[in-house]
């Protein structure tokens, strides 16, 4: 079957468009030699094959090596079972295919609308954010653990409770900053999947104690509390309130002090909108808030972990705020904070080196929660289920004059007021799809409903000394 003539030129716009991200990635910024899955190859080579120990490996030629929980070791026993080469290869599919899940979880239900022409284009524009491209060029594991989390949110959104947490869980037990997503779910109530994702995390954590327990041994009780063997805090890179702190005492040490204040200022600051997200029914936005507020606490953060950011870009985009949400993402393209690599000091040191902080703070501050007034179905399904049922022998209500309409019976209500998820096949109800819920509780009420108000430079892209992941 032939194209069309508009179906060619956006083929070819893709292609070129594909072509032209993919070159740009590999050779602009400089491809980081795989850094990161370097650190993570070697770790498990040296631990399998030649007898070393997980935290003693380094990177020849570095002083880096692996800095995760031992259950991301654990994890990647398979590495051991295929060359370097190799592991790259899968290890970019994987994070292809991560991307993809992202995007689908993040932004399906408006891309469906517009075909394959709006998904390639909603690709490429993804690689080329800086935080995902350098995930993928150092070979990174965020977007995998992005997509866990942003799973156990359709899962809640889709009414499927049974496995939810399981994907937060694991993404703690590999790295500790997502564990922030089990408060969010103490916070929103769902305290079945906060002690399913803390179990999780756990289990994982003890079956890695039992597989590797001198390195657990030393994890848990030296290396995580070292925060040297992950790099400097004052690099350019760390993109946290602690790096903030960093680079305004470099040479000296950040207060210690400072940062803890810092650090719960911002997690009251979460807590807040979080339960106004969760008051209003508005999950997405509370899942954006937390990856936000992970990645400010967080005592490092480089700037391939803020693909934590992405749900708050999508959620500018699905509230029609265009314009912040394009400035902001041009800002996140451009490795602008690369400019001050090796002076970072005086007040465009400050405004410039910590330019990424400052978007985070200021979305944490005015992300947009609930002014569309959504209702996540896992919400709505606690609301009807506690609200009180309807007296069956309720008197017949005459209409009034101007209103012949009958009023609507229970069943009609509640029907109007079920989730968006109830009408679409459960593969189809996104994580992100908003719904506007009608009245849930049968009324006597016959006056007409009153008007409701709509809410409506080199250095930047080829430096080469990158510290190992946090």
């Amino acid at each position: 079957m032939s194209l069309s003539r508009t179906d060619r030129g956006r083929l070819t716009l893709v292609l070129g468009l594909a072509l032209a991200v993919g070159v740009f990635t590999a050779t602009v910024p400089l491809l980081r030699d795989w850094f990161d899955l370097r650190v993570y190859y070697g770790t498990v080579d040296a631990w399998v094959h030649h007898g070393g120990r997980i935290y003693d490996y380094r990177v020849p030629g570095t002083t880096y090596g692996f800095t995760y929980p031992p259950f991301a070791a654990v994890s990647m026993l398979p590495m051991a079972l295929v060359g370097p080469r190799t592991a790259i290869a899968v290890g970019l599919l994987f994070n292809l295919a991560a991307a993809a899940v992202v995007l689908r979880l993040l932004a399906g239900a408006e891309l469906r609308r517009y075909g394959w022409f709006a998904w390639a284009l909603a690709g490429c524009l993804l690689i080329l954010l800086e935080p995902v491209r350098d995930t993928l060029s150092f070979g990174q594991v965020n977007l995998l653990l992005l997509a866990l989390v942003l799973g156990d949110g359709r899962l809640l959104a889709g009414g499927r409770d049974r496995w939810a947490g399981v994907g937060i869980g694991l993404a703690a037990a590999v790295k500790l900053t997502p564990a922030l997503f089990i408060g969010l779910l103490l916070l929103a109530g769902r305290r079945r999947a906060a002690g399913v994702a803390t179990a999780v995390a756990l289990a994982a954590t003890a079956v890695a104690a039992w597989v590797a327990p001198d390195a657990s041994r030393f994890y848990w009780t030296d290396a995580l509390w070292d925060t040297t063997r992950v790099g400097r805090l004052a690099y350019v890179s760390n993109q946290s309130v602690q790096g903030v702190l960093a680079r305004l005492a470099a040479p000296g040490e950040p207060s210690r002090t400072a940062w803890e204040l810092a650090v719960g200022l911002v997690l009251c600051v979460w807590a807040w909108r979080v339960r106004r997200s969760v008051a209003a029914g508005d999950w997405p936005a509370a899942f954006a808030l937390t990856g936000l507020a992970a990645c400010l606490v967080s005592p490092i953060t480089w700037v391939h972990h803020l693909v934590w950011l992405l749900p708050s870009l999508a959620l500018l985009v699905r509230r029609r705020l265009l314009r912040t949400a394009g400035v902001l993402y041009a800002v996140l393209c451009s490795s602008v904070v690369w400019l001050w690599f090796d002076d970072a000091s005086g007040i465009g040191g400050f405004l410039g080196s910590n330019t990424y902080v400052w978007i985070t703070l200021g979305l944490l501050l005015g992300l947009p929660v609930g002014q569309d007034r959504v209702m996540r179905p896992f919400l709505s399904r606690r609301a009807s289920a506690t609200a009180p049922a309807p007296t069956p022998a309720a008197p017949a209500i005459t209409p009034v004059s101007g209103q012949p309409a009958p009023p609507r019976s229970p069943e009609t209500a509640d029907s109007e007021a079920g989730p968006v998820c109830a009408a679409v096949p459960a593969d189809e109800c996104d994580f992100g799809e908003t719904v506007r819920a009608g009245r849930s509780e049968p009324t006597g009420d016959t006056r007409p409903a009153a008007a409701k108000p709509q809410s409506s430079s080199s250095r930047a892209s080829s430096y080469t000394a990158k510290p190992p992941p946090a």
